[in-house]
């Protein structure tokens, strides 16, 4: 069956036209023949809405009853039986009521398009998941419904509907978002110019960001490797010189002209001997890059320019900034520099020449480079020039008084070349000056012939010292590209462990690096499924094998699938596709595979560690709960008996006043041991989640004064109450929350000063209200405060008479329950304040916005 598209309206805030854009959609394409039905639109009222629903098809909602009240919702299965080509789907991110199929609306959106049916939907992007923090410190509202990203990602279209802050509100003023009587708190809260101006810039990036997912996987399917400037990239190239700094903020600069544009700092590595960075410099740099927003890259290569090109393409930079060379004058002339290379081969990448305070001094002293062609051409061009002087540049004739001077000429000749290209052309070069100096300065002359042992011995020992001189500048030569080479090599390794070690999934940062170290198009880690044999011929069966990570581009799913396997046990292997690594590369390559099979062990034990954690802090709750038990429950239990033990004797005759003293004991200790064992009983009912919680609407006012009449003592009349009566209704369970008030301002009488009685406060803010129960006591710690709502703790621990020590823990825990939350911070001028938070009804949220 084939599977439906899905296509998502997506919109900064409510009234920007989403729902309208459906269903004029929905209209085009049932005009067009299409089969089209509504599964659920929410139409809030708004006449023009009502309107573009009156023609279409509408299958019925279902009812459902949860708590004693009826609520509608989109009839699935009605909808699957109905089977229409395309259905209307409104609110996304919206949560069913219990007792629904799904607990999501998104969930139900999944069974649709899995039956192959089209849907159109619509989301406000303050309900993304990713974007649900940086929404509540823009708007001062945590949304409770959110929707995955990658979920909403994977839809085949989605649609911004957008709307300027300035419009939005004189439609909303208009009366065609909310009721009249919703409008002022609106404008007043949620549709400030300065909310929805931010929450339009989000829904914008949002989109931008997935626009650019299509992008790359466009370039990708189809080969693109030519920069496209559809967003600004700025690439920094970093050499490790003091200079970095300079040209970082230079390209952050750049960067934040383009609104959204991308910062990457890349470092080469050069593994044929690039004079040597500072891993302090480099250091200090990459945190800084991290400061300016941007990224930090470290890539090995053979040819500098060449590699930050092929780096910039890749990443489809727009601009390269360089740093002005700090080569000398003589250097210059010899080779064009990596500025000049770089700029030749850039093509449509803009190259920046930023100069610097660094530039034309020498840079520090490192590593020899290794001798490169144009340095063995250059030798050769010296040794040609020096022979021909030898030979051809002598004004008179030849003889064997000279043979000295020549040979200490070829010498030199031989040790300049040696030092400036190596062994072979200063080979070349010491049999070239034998065959001269026999040529011109030995008798018989003018013939290749030696008649003077004198002669022959000089020019063999001549050759023999050459040769050494050769073969030691080479080995000189070779032993510091080595050294370049484990330099490069453990640079590389140093900046996979440091980026490792500050992620949050190793194993995928693995993955990420390798692919980007060594240029490769896909990288995957494999393991053989359980129960599947080694055998080599069933290697390229992919049902035998199981991707643990991977990075980039159609990964292998086999090892029969890769161009390079690198194996690391019996049942793991590194598969890479892309370039063959060279011989050097692939020791590192080897060490990228050890630490992915650790990074993997390290992850399944953190896996089983979260796993475990659950049964030890149950084990650690079972321990302090016999040990509190052993004392809290004894001490009224044994007061409890001792009285009624003395009124049944009759070996003693009570007053009246002692029997009612010792009835007054008995009945103050068991109403102790029903409030232990009772708070017992709701802690284990929440830690098991079957706290039965009836949550309806109630004036929060009435729930305070309710409490304080459960408190004992007149010190709970002194209670300043700052409650204001028209605050909304909250959604709370009646009995849970009197306990919680109850619990909390007793608290806060126990510790406030007789002249400094508590407040007890509330206001309103978008879907929450805040209840605040400030006391002017000694107050508590930050440190300590997280404690306090530990079970079985006592501040101090100095109070074995007051109970478990599970009132606050208890407290929190009934505040969740009923969908709020209960924490602790400082009262102004010294005291404790706990802060109670509670839901408001869904009908009143809509008056100060979603």
């Amino acid at each position: 069956m084939t599977r439906g598209n899905l296509r998502v309206y997506l919109g900064a805030a409510p009234g920007v036209g989403k729902t309208y854009r459906m269903l004029d959609e929905a209209h085009r394409r049932r005009d067009r023949g299409a089969d089209v039905v509504v599964g659920f639109v929410e139409c809030h009222g708004r006449v023009m809405t009502e309107a573009m629903i009156d023609d279409l098809e509408v299958v019925p909602r279902t009812r459902i009853t949860h708590r004693g009240r009826s609520f509608e919702e989109m009839d699935l299965e009605a909808v699957l039986e109905r089977r229409p080509q395309v259905v209307l789907v409104d609110e996304l991110a919206h949560s069913n009521v219990p007792g629904s199929r799904n607990a999501k609306r998104w969930q139900d959106i999944e069974a649709l398009l899995d039956a192959g049916i089209t849907v159109l939907s619509t989301l406000n992007i303050q309900h993304l998941e990713s974007l649900n923090d940086v929404v509540e410190r823009v708007t001062g509202i945590r949304q409770g419904e959110t929707v995955p990203d990658a979920w909403v990602r994977a839809a085949e279209q989605i649609e911004l509907v957008d709307m300027t802050p300035e419009a939005l509100r004189k439609r909303l003023a208009h009366g065609n978002v909310y009721r009249p009587e919703k409008i002022d708190a609106s404008l007043g809260n949620y549709f400030r110019s300065g909310n929805l101006s931010a929450l339009r810039e989000l829904a914008l990036l949002w989109l931008a960001g997935r626009v650019e997912d299509e992008l790359e996987s466009y370039r990708s399917d189809h080969g693109v490797t030519d920069t496209w400037e559809t967003r600004e990239r700025v690439v920094v190239a970093l050499t490790g010189g003091a200079e970095g700094e300079t040209l970082l903020r230079r390209a952050a600069r750049i960067a934040r002209r383009g609104r959204g544009a991308d910062l990457l700092a890349v470092h080469v590595a050069r593994s044929d001997g690039l004079t040597g960075a500072d891993p302090a410099l480099l250091a200090r740099q990459r945190v800084l890059v991290e400061h300016l927003g941007g990224t930090y890259h470290q890539v090995l290569g053979e040819d500098v320019a060449r590699s930050l090109i092929a780096f910039a393409r890749g990443v489809n930079a727009t601009q390269l900034v360089l740093g002005a060379s700090r080569r000398g004058r003589i250097a210059r002339l010899l080779s064009p520099g990596i500025g000049a290379a770089t700029t030749a081969l850039s093509g449509p990448i803009d190259v920046h020449l930023v100069t610097h305070e660094h530039a034309g001094t020498r840079p520090p002293a490192g590593r020899r480079a290794a001798l490169s062609r144009r340095r063995r051409l250059l030798a050769c061009a010296v040794a040609l020039l020096a022979l021909l002087i030898v030979g051809f540049g002598i004004v008179t004739p030849a003889s064997e008084a000279f043979l000295g001077s020549a040979i200490a000429l070829v010498f030199a000749t031989v040790t300049v070349v040696a030092l400036v290209g190596g062994m072979w052309p200063a080979l070349l070069t010491s049999v070239s000056g034998f065959a001269v100096l026999n040529f011109f300065y030995t008798e018989p002359y003018l013939t290749f012939t030696v008649a003077s042992m004198q002669s022959v011995l000089a020019l063999v020992g001549f050759v023999v010292v050459a040769v050494s001189v050769s073969v030691v500048v080479d080995q000189a030569a070779r032993r510091t590209r080595e050294a370049a080479q484990a330099g490069a090599e453990a640079q590389v390794l140093a900046t996979v462990a440091g980026n490792v070690l500050r992620g949050s999934r190793p194993l995928e940062a693995l993955m990420e690096r390798l692919r980007e170290t060594f240029s490769l198009t896909s990288v995957a880690l494999l393991q053989r499924r359980p129960g599947f044999s080694a055998r080599p011929d069933q290697r390229q069966d992919r049902r035998r094998w199981e991707v643990v990570a991977a990075s980039g581009e159609d990964h292998p799913l086999s090892p029969s699938e890769q161009d390079t396997e690198v194996p690391v046990d019996d049942d793991l292997t590194l598969v890479l596709r892309g370039r063959r690594p060279e011989a050097g590369d692939r020791r590192i390559i080897e060490v990228f595979a050890v630490q992915a099979a650790v990074a993997l062990r390290q992850e399944r034990l953190e896996r089983e560690a979260a796993a475990a954690r659950p049964l030890a802090e149950a084990d650690r709750m079972r321990t302090a709960l016999l040990s509190a038990v052993s004392h809290d429950l004894r001490a009224p239990l044994a007061s409890a008996k001792a009285a009624v033990t003395s009124l049944r004797s009759r070996e003693v005759d009570f007053s009246e006043q002692d029997r009612e003293g010792l009835l007054s004991m008995a009945d103050e200790s068991l109403d102790q041991l029903t409030r232990l064992v009772t708070d017992l009983l709701d802690m284990s009912r929440l830690q098991a989640g079957v706290l039965g919680v009836t949550a309806r609407p109630l004036q929060v006012r009435e729930s305070v004064f309710s409490a304080l009449d459960q408190l004992d003592g007149a010190a709970a009349d002194g209670v300043r109450v700052l409650v204001p009566e028209e605050l909304p209704d909250a959604v709370a369970d009646p009995g849970l929350l009197d306990r919680v008030l109850v619990n909390i301002i007793g608290n806060a009488l126990k510790f406030s000063p007789r002249d400094r009685p508590p407040e007890v406060s509330a206001s309103w803010s978008g879907d929450r209200i805040e209840v605040l129960v400030a006391d002017h006591g000694p107050g508590v710690a930050e440190e300590d405060r997280q404690s306090m709502f530990v079970p079985f703790q006592r501040l101090g621990d100095s109070d074995n008479q007051s109970g478990l020590g599970l009132g606050l823990a208890l407290s929190q825990g009934l505040a969740e329950a009923m969908g709020g939350s209960l924490a602790a911070d400082s009262t102004p001028g010294g005291g404790l304040t706990m802060r109670l938070t509670l839901r408001v009804p869904e009908c009143t949220q809509e008056a100060a916005g979603p």
